[in-house]
């Protein structure tokens, strides 16, 4: 049976708990489920990040979670996968990422855990823009999320 896997892009916040619960409910042989929750942060630069504004292109953004999705799913013996990334205008505090991965041993479920986040870090389609208390920019990808990501392959 081909582990399930749940994709949302929404403006709504998202419950650890219930998602969990999604993924897990009915089923006796997951042994590990871990979770990663990212959240808006100040970059303590002195800038003062009043928040993030995040666009995508509905439908492409959706397509390509379940593409990276599908592509963990294929490279450990996971047995469900949710990937939940929020778009719309948030504040520091907020949550914006959440992805769990479930299996019978815990380090598929860590393997594919930190492969999820590091390419939803630079292949998701998404548009960040900082907003400060004196400008605005927009986000490029960091040099070490590019070296995070490309330390799995291709």
């Amino acid at each position: 049976m081909t582990a399930p896997i749940h994709i949302a892009v929404q403006t709504e916040d998202f419950d650890i708990t219930e998602e969990i619960s999604r993924l897990t409910s009915g089923h006796t042989d997951i042994g590990a489920i871990v979770t990663f929750t990212g959240q808006v942060r100040d970059f303590d630069d002195g800038r003062n990040l009043r928040q993030l504004t995040l666009e995508h292109y509905s439908g492409l953004a959706e397509k390509k979670l379940r593409q990276i999705a599908e592509t963990a799913r294929d490279r450990w013996p996971l047995t469900g996968v949710t990937v939940i990334h929020k778009y719309g205008t948030l504040a520091p505090g907020d949550q914006i990422v959440l992805v769990v991965t479930t299996a019978k041993h815990r380090q598929p479920a860590f393997d594919a855990a930190n492969f999820l986040m590091d390419w939803l870090k630079t292949d998701a389609p998404f548009w960040k823009k900082e907003i400060t208390e004196t400008d605005s920019r927009w986000v490029e990808a960091r040099g070490e999320d590019l070296h995070q990501k490309h330390r799995w392959g291709t």
